[in-house]
Order: C-alpha cells, then structure tokens, then sequence
C-alpha cells in the first residue's frame, strides 16, 4: 500500500510545499527548509517553530488518514485528508523521520519503507527515534521549546544513481520557485517567513499588482451553496512596456503560456496555478500565445473543498457546475482584453485623441475562412493608386499578389516560437527612416489632396503606423511644390 502511495503525482515542490502547509497550520511564523547534499545520502529537513506535538498526537500524524475529510475543520487549516505528511513524504524519501518538541519535551517516530517491506509479517513497524547516525539533522531544534522537524532520507526520488552536486542545486532552485509562488500571500503579508538553507525566500506575484499599467477588474463575488466565492481579473503589461527583469521574473516558474489562467486560493494559500479549469464555450480553453497575459485570482474556503473536488496533493479543483457559466463569462472577457494587449504590443485599443485608427489591413471574412486584404483608401496606398496612370492596373495586381501571398502560417510558427509577435508600426527602425515616409505621406495629402497642414496631421494620427509617431507629426511640415 505505501509503495502505491509514492505514485500519487507529487514533484520535490509540491511536497515540500505540503509539509509547509502543516507548519502553517500549527500557527510557525518560520520555517527552514534544508537541502543537505551527501550525494547518495543527501537528506532534506523541514523545520518549524509551529506549536509542536505532544507524543499521542505526534503518533496520530504519522498514521495514514488520521483524519476524516468531512470532519469540520478550523478556518486557517491548510490540510484535509490527514495524508499530506505521509503520502509527500514518501513520493520523495524512504525514511521518514518526525520529530516534534512542546513544552521541552519532545518525541521521535519514524517510518522506514525498506524495513517495511523486509518484514515477512508484513507489520506496520512504526520506528521510534531516528536512523543512528542522523541524530545530528535534529540539532537545530533543541533551542527552540516547541516545534517540529521532518527529516526525509534515502531520497531514491530526488537523488536517483549519477545525480551530482548540480542537479541538487537547481532542484533547490525549482523548489524556491514553487514556494515563493505558492505562498506569497503569507509572504506578502510577513505572516511567515520561510527560508531555504537559513535564506529568506521573497513572494512571486503573479499578477503584478504594483504596477500602474496591470489592468484590473476590480473584485467579484457569488456565493454557492452558502460558500463565498471571490474573483478578480487581470491583463499584466506587455512586454514591451516591462524592463527586461521584471519580464523574466514575471513568466512565474512554467514560463509566460504555462502561467496563464485561474489561479486558485484556499485560505490563500495558491493551489492551482495557472489552468482554465476545464472552462469555455464549445470547448474546453487550452493556453494559447494570445492569451499569455491572461490571469485570474480565485479564492474559496476550505469549507468547500468538496465541491470544488480538491485532491490530496492540493494541486487540482474543478468548478462546480453551477459556477461554471459565470466564470467562462468572465474570464471570456479577461481572454480578449490580454488578446487585444497582446496583438497590439501594449495597446488594449488602437485609438488616438482624433478617433479610431485605420488600418492598412482589412479582414474579409468568408463562409470557409478570412482573407487579408490591403485598404486601398489608406492614405500611402491612395496616393500611389491616384497618380498611377496607365501603371494603375499593374499596381492593383501587385498589391493582389501581396494580399494573396500573406505568409500567415509562417508568421503564426514564428510567433509560436519565438513568444512573441513580429514586430511592426517601424518597431526597431531608425527614426530618420520613419520620418521620410511619413514626409512623404504628409507632402501628398498637402500638395495633392489640398489638406491643410493641420488637418494632415489629424489624418495621420488615426491612420496605421503613423499613430505610433505623435512626437514626430506634431513637428511636421509640408514641404510646398513650386
């Protein structure tokens, strides 16, 4: 049975994380997580100054399923199966070893799975004091009067044959990440302090709150089934509009597309994070490059841990039906505006001061599909069309070739993976390349169109690219034929 057990799904971070969880219901404002690297015999400890165990409760948490997942359960408790110890624990380690100190007196209960399953009687031989030899891991907390240490050995899942120094590392690398994730409301709020290796670890936050330019949608509630359930949605900045740290910091641990989605609360603590739940119209939503930005905060109690079908790993919660409409509403809406932000580098709406934008592409939308098609009324096309004479018809062709030949596939494989989409509206040209045509287009609606100089201005600035340029057409001027 507990070799089934280790199966359960949990990665290095998940289960630490779930070992932090009991920490933070026995009330430990710190908690020090400690990779020990031994090479084949590494060890991982986890230590709080939580409000310890006294011997009969320390025997209950070592059992499998100590509690009923129906029983009601204090507001602030982050557990509910009464497995979480146990089944993280040995989804990493083969020897388990609790200690847990109140009062300065404190008691020591181990499971070792290689004991477990040389035993012909096939007993649940529930050890008590630590492996000999490992006493030295339980130092640390011999100053503190109450709290409790998880020491995991014999890490077979985490220290597999030819694992070195390095591996670890960015093991302890992931691990922070999943945490500083995890639990940053709790670190946000200085709640706890959770360290790696004795370092403070800082909060991630995933939707960028302290930036003016994150769009927000202000908080939403329902309430199912007497449980009240509150949401807020998000458009985090393009990345145009971030220094390149705080874009790279900002992906989360997964990356821009995997970070996209609900990010589901219990009792602040992050269970889900980044996933669309299942949610859509037609069919279920997948993480797309256009919806990158996309992020949605979730919180429920643990009252409704059943509705909402919360797994034992913490990792997983399916809406209830009655919730769903709603949610796919809203997040509908988060979807397109992180879309709109997406497609236009930063601009939820391609408007200027004057009106809306024209753009030089128009969509032909047709029964089997769309076309692209060239505005032919845009100012720079026009003016080449009306001063074309007998070439008239030659340029028309070309522009069918050009709208015919669109490499839309290529610029959809390049945008895939690249992350990013191309770059257009003079992006990265030099300013002196720019200012020529848009010379060139302000002298025609001048010279040829009889526009005056401010009414051509007011043209370009609701005509594609040249909207990009406020600071260049506010400076232009026509230069007169003779």
């Amino acid at each position: 049975m507990v070799e089934s057990l280790r199966g359960m799904g949990y990665s290095i971070s998940t289960a630490i994380a779930d070992i932090v969880d009991n920490s933070i219901s026995a009330g430990a404002n710190v908690v020090n997580v400690k990779f020990h690297w031994r090479g084949p015999d590494s060890a991982i400890s986890i230590m709080d100054n939580g409000s310890g165990m006294v011997p009969l409760d320390l025997e209950r948490a070592m059992r499998l399923g100590d509690k009923d997942p129906s029983d009601d359960r204090s507001l602030v408790d982050l557990g509910r199966f009464g497995l979480g110890l146990k089944t993280a624990s040995f989804s990493q380690a083969r020897r388990l070893t609790v200690r847990s100190k109140r009062d300065d007196t404190s008691e020591t209960l181990r499971w070792d799975l290689d004991l477990l399953r040389a035993d012909p009687q096939g007993r649940w031989l529930l050890l008590e004091g630590c492996e000999p030899g490992s006493e030295h891991f339980f130092a640390a907390l011999e100053p503190l009067t109450r709290g409790t240490l998880v020491l995991w050995e014999v890490l077979d899942r985490v220290v597999p044959p030819g694992s070195s120094d390095n591996d670890f590392l960015q093991i302890i690398d992931r691990v922070e990440q999943h945490l500083s994730m995890v639990f940053h409301r709790f670190l946000e709020r200085r709640s706890i302090d959770i360290k790696i290796n004795d370092v403070s670890i800082k909060p991630w936050d995933p939707f960028l709150r302290s930036r003016a330019d994150t769009w927000r949608s202000g908080e939403n509630t329902m309430v199912l089934d007497g449980h009240r359930i509150n949401f807020e949605g998000f458009v985090l900045p393009h990345k145009d509009r971030l220094p390149p740290k705080i874009y790279d910091e900002s992906a989360g641990p997964d990356g821009w597309t995997a970070q996209q989605g609900f990010y589901v609360y219990r009792n602040e603590r992050l269970l889900v994070a980044g996933n669309w739940l299942g949610l859509g119209r037609g069919r279920s939503w997948t993480k797309e490059e256009p919806f990158r930005l996309a992020r949605i905060r979730l919180d429920i109690p643990n009252t409704a841990d059943e509705d909402w079908k919360i797994d034992i790993r913490k990792s997983i919660a399916r809406p209830p039906h009655a919730a769903r409409p709603r949610l796919s509403i809203f997040a509908e809406d988060v979807r397109q505006r992180a879309r709109r932000v997406f497609a236009f580098r930063g601009k939820s709406e391609r408007r200027s001061s004057f009106g809306p934008i024209a753009p030089v592409w128009e969509v032909e939308r047709l029964k089997n599909g769309m076309r692209y098609r060239v505005d032919q009324t845009h100012p720079a096309i026009a003016a080449v069309l009306e001063h074309a004479g007998d070439l008239k018809q030659d340029v028309i062709a070309m522009l069918r070739v050009i709208e015919e030949t669109v490499p839309v596939q290529q610029i959809w494989l390049d945008t895939a993976e690249a992350k990013e989409t191309p770059k257009t509206g003079f992006d990265g040209a030099p300013p002196e390349e720019v200012r020529s045509v848009m010379q060139t287009v302000f002298n025609n609606l001048v010279n040829r169109k009889g526009l005056s100089e401010e009414q051509a201005r007011r043209h370009l600035a609701t005509t594609d690219p040249f909207d990009n340029w406020p600071s260049f057409l506010d400076t232009m001027t026509a230069s007169r034929r003779t």
